[in-house]
């Protein structure tokens, strides 16, 4: 049995964690890490947990939990982990951060977009992203996994495949991506308000906002080159999900004939088919079918869809995940699988709710 900890686990990514692990039969919960509810119990915290977590909440003390279970979850605010993460740590239990304060190698990069100094720039580089479809043999071997980031995750696997062959220009990608409002966390703020939020929808992070670096660097390393992108964000009134629409210019390939021409449908598809065939997690969906949030909902399935825009040359791809689960929650517990040699899909293979 598998003991873990969650530092912050009454955050929404935290819930979803603690969720998701009471499903799992290899792991039991040790540890219910909260600085907002430290003493009150994790039931009163969280309704629907009445009756199945009788455990308190207990503070975000990270070297006395690294001595008591085996692997540590961290769903904090971003320089939490930075700030408190030693050597001492990484000897006596693996940890998986869901924060982005080793998602980037760059720390000069992750401090101008995050504002904020890194502390603990030592452990970049043994980090591992943890996108588990790209990254699943260096996550297998890691101590310190970096969770990727919801809007990441769903931006690069949608355009991964197309960008690792050639099919596209990823410097003409445009990434327009619509969340729900749990995305933006549980805290009280003004702009999340219900009267704020609802019968609305808005851009936000216009040019700015600090997952597109993530994106850039990951997709840098799928092109193997420098890659500059659009990223626009949108709030829309519902609770979870993501959906992403992107958009990039086709390159001309040789095709069998020995002419050059943009690729056709069925040579995106096999690209797709080519690095996802065997993802149990990742659904290509049918020739005209366009992913949508309701289908993923509670789920760590990402649906992708595409469209070839001839009249144009571009391509049009669509992915949709649940931001709670494989943008966040989910994709940990994957990642904590990896990291124990347990099946990938164990505590995972939930069927998507509806309605």
């Amino acid at each position: 049995m598998i003991t873990a900890g969650i530092i912050g686990a009454t955050g929404y990514a935290g819930a979803e964690l603690v969720r998701l692990l009471l499903g799992h039969r290899e792991v039991e919960i040790k540890w219910y890490g909260s600085r907002s509810y430290i003493d009150e119990k994790y039931g009163k915290v969280y309704g629907n947990m009445f009756q199945l977590v009788e455990d308190t909440c207990l503070d975000d003390n990270i070297e006395e939990l690294a001595k008591q279970v085996d692997v540590i979850f961290t769903a904090t605010p971003q320089g939490f982990l930075a700030g408190v993460l030693t050597e001492e740590i990484l000897q006596n239990t693996k940890v998986v951060d869901l924060s982005a304060d080793y998602r980037l190698k760059n720390v000069q990069v992750y401090e101008s977009w995050y504002k904020i100094e890194h502390k603990s720039p030592q452990f970049l580089e043994e980090a591992v992203y943890g996108l588990c479809e790209v990254n699943r043999e260096k996550v297998k071997r890691a101590r310190l996994v970096a969770n990727p980031g919801c809007y990441t995750t769903c931006s690069i696997l949608t355009a991964y495949p197309l960008v690792k062959e050639g099919l596209i220009d990823p410097n003409t990608l445009i990434v327009d991506a619509k969340s729900g409002t749990s995305g933006a966390g549980r805290g009280a703020k003004l702009p999340n308000l219900f009267c704020e939020v609802n019968e609305n929808m808005k851009a936000y992070g216009v040019a700015s906002h600090r997952h597109t670096p993530e994106i850039e660097e990951q997709l840098g390393y799928a092109a193997g080159e420098q890659v500059t992108i659009n990223f626009t964000p949108h709030l829309v009134p519902m609770n979870r999900g993501i959906l992403a629409t992107e958009y990039a210019s086709l390159k001309k390939i040789v095709q069998a004939d020995g002419t050059e021409s943009f690729p056709t449908d069925s040579q995106i598809r096999a690209a797709y088919e080519k690095y996802y065939k065997d993802e149990y997690f990742i659904r290509i969906l049918e020739e005209g079918v366009c992913p949508e949030t309701k289908w993923v909902e509670g789920s760590n399935f990402v649906d992708i869809g595409f469209q070839i825009d001839e009249r144009t040359g571009r391509v049009i791809l669509m992915g949709a995940i649940d931001n709670l689960v494989k943008g966040a929650a989910g994709q940990a517990v994957q990642n904590m699988n990896l990291l124990f040699g347990l099946p990938e899909q164990e505590g995972l293979q939930i069927v998507p709710m509806f309605p």
